[in-house]
């Protein structure tokens, strides 16, 4: 079943399935057809998120367990709803005390059963699995261990031991088993296992085996058959070997009648593969569009100049959206994902060593070839053998150029056919295409996502997953013709503005792109807010990266929490990785940036940032409804992260997975009115889903006139017309709406929004259409 909205829940131990159980009347009163819950399998106690499983056969007892799970089915289903849930197929939390597989694994070694489920090259490890969890060199730490009988304990961590091993000297025992614990900063580097990004803790799961994947998926796909679950969302499929084969498989298990989508991360116009059996993407492709339709580009470049005369980060890099990508991706394919080139370069080597004609290549040119070619694959990873798309000649050719020795850059050559699948189908070779796109897709996470979007920051309302921060606007053409093909080709898609995982929520990213519309305004604030924190102890940024991303994040947050955006703020420059890092923190960097969030955004001047932002709180409004409005009718499955249906101001995580109260008073202003939008927008849907669903229809409407470019509007099966303001402070600043109009379809119309406003068909001036709120929602009278 096709869902017509969803709402996602972060279940966490503070907010089980009994709390989501306690919020479905709430839900299905706002007109949500289908709960969207976030892991739900086993996974390390305590995780607040729980995308680290442990076991996959059993519902997390810290939420309540199988019977809490199924009992919330009944009570979404007493309500009219069904559920959907996050699954998560490429990886495990490489925690042996609770993950049993592994345990077994590290007990038993390669002849294992389970040996099959992860991505371990013991002949790299000396026969051993490399496990990166001791706090210092293993020297230091052997004291610290001990034995209680067939386990080894290492503070709370605990590993089994090899039959016959427990009464060996400490030394010897270390060196008897299948696996080797050594200091965690040799992961970068010496790790022979597959691993989520750059995250050790998690590890690669093989669910390419078809016994793996049946061990992996019993009981969500019991869970499906039983009806308790009616959707999957899948997380992070451009991790597995084989996308394409996985959701085949998946949509064969499941009958092919669930909705499933994919966390499928699209880069400009990537087309989402057509042969995969998916309803769609989870939506952040849409999340581009309608957050750069608010987008003023002419006000963005000249942010983008503000911002490279402003900080010094940028103009070490140039000041540039591509150079400094590039840098990003340079620095983290030879440092943080050091072991995974290695591995390809092993591989290489391997098919090299096995076919005479492809011998005699320098280990350091395949080496130098991997990481060349890596930071040049456009899009996140390439899928089948011979998508010279995903790895384009030109992308060969730019490699070879940074080899100093042409004859070596022939390696080039040999590493784009093997990852294109051209010079066999062997074993090694298999493995090989497969672990390149798998490195390319990490990477492209790493370097984009968690370091560039930290260091180039005109505008960080268009620094979220799948953005385009080099380019963040969209013009009204451009979303009309992306809506068009999520009409035609994936009508079913998911469409998101706030997720989980979104750095800063829909709502404070409308506030901040007000901005693109009036950048001398934020110039003249900025000088002005600087000076102002300075005369205040401790007010001074520790550089001008920071400052200008602080009073973005300041602007953009409303009245300041310091904890809050303090902690959002470490994790910002900690990502960029310029001055501190998560591994080689600065402790007197990071101590002067708590300094100065809390002596400037939240100190005294946090009283000038209110009244920046209440100027411009007009013009956010007309963001936050007109994107609200616009996802909520556009084509595709419209998802609604809990408490976003009123005004939601959150961070990145961990402050975007805190759980929301679903017993608070009565909304006020701007909350007010997007609860009732959202309300409202959800309710037609599932009362009308013939109009909004697969068979559904997506015309533009274009309006004329002098302030034409500044409404988007559209019909969806000749019943239903959604209008919004799209820059309303320059509209405000060209002298209004004036004459320009918006034609409507033949009939009688009422804006479901204002009941009792009425409109007949043909031309109406947009200033009658918006005389009461920035958007309007259009209904068939006979049908509202």
């Amino acid at each position: 079943m096709t869902p017509t909205s969803t709402y996602r829940l972060q279940l966490q131990p503070g907010f089980p399935f009994a709390a989501a159980a306690a919020a479905v009347p709430y839900t299905a009163a706002l007109g949500v057809s289908h709960l969207h819950l976030s892991p739900v399998l086993e996974a390390v106690p305590g995780s607040t998120h729980g995308y680290d499983v442990v076991d996959h056969s059993r519902v997390r007892e810290e939420l309540g367990g199988e019977t809490g799970l199924r009992e919330l089915s009944r009570r979404a289903r007493e309500h009219g709803m069904g559920l959907v849930l996050d699954i998560v197929p490429n990886h495990m939390a490489a925690v042996p005390r609770h993950n049993r597989a592994l345990w077994e694994v590290l007990r038993e070694g390669p002849r294992s059963p389970y040996a099959r489920w992860f991505d371990i090259d013991w002949e790299a490890g000396g026969g051993k699995i490399l496990l990166p969890v001791l706090a210092g060199r293993i020297g230091d730490e052997t004291a610290k261990m001990h034995v209680e009988g067939d386990v080894l304990h290492y503070g709370e961590q605990r590993f089994p031991l090899r039959d016959a091993t427990a009464g060996l000297p400490m030394a010897e025992l270390l060196d008897a088993q299948w696996y080797r614990l050594c200091w965690w900063r040799l992961a970068r580097t010496e790790l022979n296992y597959r691993r989520f990004f750059t995250v050790s803790e998690l590890m690669g799961v093989r669910v390419e085996d078809p016994d793996v994947f049946d061990a992996t998926h019993a009981k969500i796909l019991e869970l499906v058959r039983d009806g308790v679950v009616e959707g999957l969302r899948v997380d992070h499929p451009d991790g597995v070997a084989d996308p394409e084969g996985y959701l085949r498989r998946l949509d064969e298990a499941t009958g092919g009648d669930c909705w499933i989508v994919v966390e499928k991360i699209l880069t400009g116009d990537e087309p989402l593969p057509h042969s995969w059996p998916v309803a769609g993407t989870t939506g952040y492709d849409a999340l581009y569009r309608i957050d750069g339709l608010f987008t003023d580009p002419v006000g963005a470049m000249e942010l983008a100049a503000d911002h490279r005369q402003f900080t010094e980060a940028a103009a070490e890099l140039g000041g540039r959206w591509e150079a400094t990508q590039r840098h990003a991706a340079c620095q983290v394919v030879t440092h943080e994902l050091a072991a995974e080139t290695t591995a390809l370069v092993r591989l290489a080597a391997r098919v090299c060593a096995a076919d005479p004609r492809l011998r005699d290549h320098a280990p350091w040119a395949l080496r130098d070839a991997v990481r060349q070619l890596l930071v040049r694959v456009p899009v996140y990873r390439p899928y089948r053998p011979g998508d010279e798309t995903a790895l384009p000649e030109e992308a060969a050719h730019r490699a070879k150029e940074t080899f100093s020795v042409p004859a070596e850059a022939a390696a080039v050559d040999l590493i784009r056919d093997l990852a294109l699948g051209r010079l066999g189908s062997g074993p090694d070779h298999e493995a090989f295409r497969a672990r390149f796109a798998q490195t390319a897709s990490a990477l492209r996470a790493k370097s984009v996502e968690d370091k560039a979007f930290y260091r180039y920051t005109p505008l960080i309302s268009a620094n979220e997953v799948g953005g385009e921060p080099g380019e963040p606007a969209v013009a009204p053409e451009s979303f009309h013709a992306y809506c068009a093909r999520l009409a035609r080709d994936w009508p079913a898609t998911g469409t998101v503005l706030t997720t989980h995982d979104t750095k800063r929520s829909a709502d404070v990213r409308a506030r901040i792109a007000v901005l693109s519309e009036c950048p001398e305004r934020w110039e003249d604030f900025l000088a002005q807010i600087t000076e102002e924190s300075e005369n205040v102890p401790g007010g001074s940024a520790p550089d001008p990266q920071v400052a200008w991303t602080a009073w973005q994040t300041a602007v953009g947050f409303g009245p300041p929490d310091a904890g809050r955006l303090d902690t959002a703020l470490l994790k910002a420059v900690r990502e960029a990785g310029l001055r501190t890092t998560w591994t080689e923190p600065d402790a007197a960097y990071e101590k002067a940036v708590s300094a100065f969030v809390d002596a400037g955004p939240a100190g005294p001047p946090q009283h000038s940032v209110a009244r920046f932002a209440h100027e411009l709180a007009p013009y956010a409004r007309a963001n936050v409804l007109g994107a609200t409005l616009l996802q909520l009718t556009m084509p595709g499955v419209p998802d609604v992260y809990q408490g976003c249906e009123r005004e939601f101001l959150a961070l990145v995580d961990p402050d975007n997975r805190r759980p929301v109260s679903f017993a608070a008073p009565p909304a006020e202003g701007l909350s007010a009115e997007k609860e009732t939008l959202t309300r409202t927008a959800l309710r037609l849907r599932r009362a009308a889903p013939e109009l909004f669903g697969p068979a559904a229809t997506y015309t533009p409407l274009t309006a004329s006139g002098p302030a034409a470019d500044h409404c988007v509007a559209f019909c969806r099966s000749g019943e239903v017309v959604t209008a919004v303001t799209r820059l309303s402070l320059r509209l405000e600043r060209g002298g209004g709406w004036r004459d320009t109009e918006l034609p409507l379809p033949a009939g009688r119309w009422t804006d479901v929004l204002s009941p009792g406003r009425e409109f007949d068909g043909g031309r109406v001036r947009v200033s009658q259409l918006f005389a009461r709120r920035p958007v309007a929602l259009l209904v068939r009278v006979g049908r509202a």
